[in-house]
């Protein structure tokens, strides 16, 4: 075995926690049905039950102040103590768990971990809703002893296929939680190990996916993904990078067909948050606000709460309710404190919400540990937005760790186009934005994608070729201001007053805060243009 061979057997300690015997994004039922996320998408006038019995988002509770869309919040302040203690009983049961390590618990974590995905969610254009990290391994520092202990098993059991697959998809997991692109590498070589143990093997073959997923070739990741299905046409986890893939290759009609197949076939929480915003994407909020509350009120640990109260915070989010968004935040951080997607969510609803200071703290926590271009770019802007001595260089710094990781994330077979170009179009190289848009759009035609090349030919002065993207990026219905914002600024630039005026508007309208610079600018330009 070669240096990185040894170095993936001998990195250190364990993936042991959760599997508090819930469905895992590859693996086993737990015994309990959950319904599908068919069944949590009734008419309007038979909604769904939420997580507390109540009825969702449409009905507020007595006394409780209504969202700006009409909705209330399913994650209220009042579950947070409960979750906050179900998730200190957690973190003590994960740190015995960590001292015991028992055959048992190790037994099912090989069986297990379902980190199905875990893509970048990448600038504050884009949502976090299908990217952030499946249930599973969540936490970064039961994250980094799962790997230890599979690790330290595999120094044992060197012909154990199916512990090699977990480690590669624990590796991925990894690189997406630390912002660390370096442990695709190993994640391959773990795969490759599976494979030459197991060539059969469906929990390898789904692993190819979501690491293909994880470095943005959305192409292969749906090639690996069908293979692994045809071998095992339950796998949770192959399931769940089928409808990822096609979402990130902009074919939202199949994902929409996918998401009804793999619902059918295994519905449970990674399902459930994907069919979501399948629909969130062609602009059914209803329904992705019923289909997350369905999969909280079917999370079985403190690890799905966190993951599926985030998606909900992010939804809410989406549509400008900032308290329902913060509640939602504080109900994934009761169960998990250091789950960082919803410390960056929190960070922007904050910010959008007048709380600048908080904001930065949390976003300043979220960079430490995670380096990625978005919440980078977030927080250089909520350094210019603040506007404090030595605020412009901070912001600086920020900006330009985007192109180290960038740098990084190429070195190790990630294409990082979508993130160079949301990125350089307002803080860097206008040309390099224009680029890799134009390279990330030959490659995939999403929302997002439309989006980033619009406001690179924008940047770069090309208005008239900008216009026909930024409407294409706003042509699904799905909402988001950012877009709005974007295709405003362009229509305005293009000669068409009203309808810049009322994409303004409408982005305003839609939520008010919806980035640090972007939403004081667009205010600019609805009152020039009056």
């Amino acid at each position: 075995m070669g240096p990185r061979g040894q170095d993936d057997e001998q990195d250190g300690q364990q993936v042991a926690r959760r599997e508090d015997g819930r469905r895992t994004a590859g693996g086993e039922e737990d015994g309990r049905s959950t319904g599908t996320a068919a069944d949590a998408s009734p008419a309007p006038s038979a909604p769904a039950p939420s997580p507390s019995g109540a009825t969702p988002s449409s009905a507020a509770p007595s006394g409780a102040a209504p969202s700006p869309s009409g909705a209330v919040s399913s994650c209220g302040d009042e579950r947070v103590a409960a979750v906050r203690r179900a998730g200190a009983l957690g973190r003590l049961w994960r740190g015995r768990a960590r001292l015991t390590l028992s055959a048992s618990l190790l037994a099912v974590a090989l069986t297990g971990g379902a980190i199905a995905l875990g893509a970048d969610r990448v600038p504050a254009s884009a949502p976090v809703s299908v990217g952030a990290a499946d249930p599973g391994i969540l936490g970064g520092g039961d994250l980094d002893a799962s790997v230890a202990a599979l690790q330290t098993h595999l120094r044992s059991q060197p012909k154990d296929a199916g512990a090699w697959a977990t480690l590669a998809l624990a590796y991925v997991e990894q690189a997406r939680t630390k912002g660390d692109p370096s442990r695709y590498p190993r994640a391959e070589q773990a795969l490759r190990r599976s494979l030459s143990l197991a060539p059969d093997g469906d929990q390898a073959l789904a692993g190819r996916a979501a690491l293909a997923a994880a470095r943005h070739d959305f192409e292969d990741a749906l090639a690996f993904a069908d293979t692994a299905l045809r071998r095992n046409p339950y796998s949770e986890r192959a399931l769940s990078s089928r409808i990822d893939a096609l979402v990130e290759l902009g074919r939202y009609a199949d994902a929409a067909g996918a998401a009804k197949t793999a619902d059918a076939r295994r519905p449970g929480v990674p399902v459930f948050t994907r069919y979501a915003y399948v629909r969130e994407l062609r602009g059914d909020v209803t329904t992705a606000r019923r289909v997350l509350e369905q999969a909280l009120s079917a999370a079985g640990s403190p690890g799905d709460t966190a993951y599926v109260a985030t998606q909900l915070g992010q939804l809410a989010w989406n549509q400008g309710d900032h308290k329902t968004a913060l509640g939602c935040y504080a109900r994934a951080l009761a169960a998990d404190d250091g789950y960082l997607p919803a410390l960056e969510g929190r960070a922007r609803a904050r910010a959008a919400s007048g709380d600048r200071a908080g904001a930065i703290t949390d976003m300043e926590t979220v960079v430490a540990r995670s380096p990625l271009p978005g919440p980078l770019v977030e927080l250089g802007e909520l350094y210019e937005a603040r506007g404090a001595a030595g605020d412009r260089a901070r912001a600086r710094r920020q900006y330009a760790l985007v192109g180290a990781w960038t740098a990084l994330a190429r070195a190790n077979g990630v294409d990082a186009d979508l993130d160079t170009a949301l990125a350089a179009a307002d803080h860097g190289d206008k040309r390099a934005a224009l680029r890799a848009a134009r390279a990330e759009w030959a490659r995939r035609h999403t929302v997002h994608t439309a989006d980033a090349l619009a406001w690179a030919l924008h940047v770069n002065g090309r208005d008239a070729e900008a216009l026909p993207y930024a409407r294409r990026a706003t042509a699904t219905g799905y909402r988001n201001a950012v877009f709005r914002y974007h295709r405003g600024v362009i229509e305005l630039a293009t000669g068409h007053r009203a309808a810049g005026r009322a994409s303004l508007a409408s982005a305003l309208a839609l939520n008010p805060g919806f980035s640090p610079l972007g939403a004081a600018r667009a205010r600019e330009a609805l009152e020039g243009a009056e």
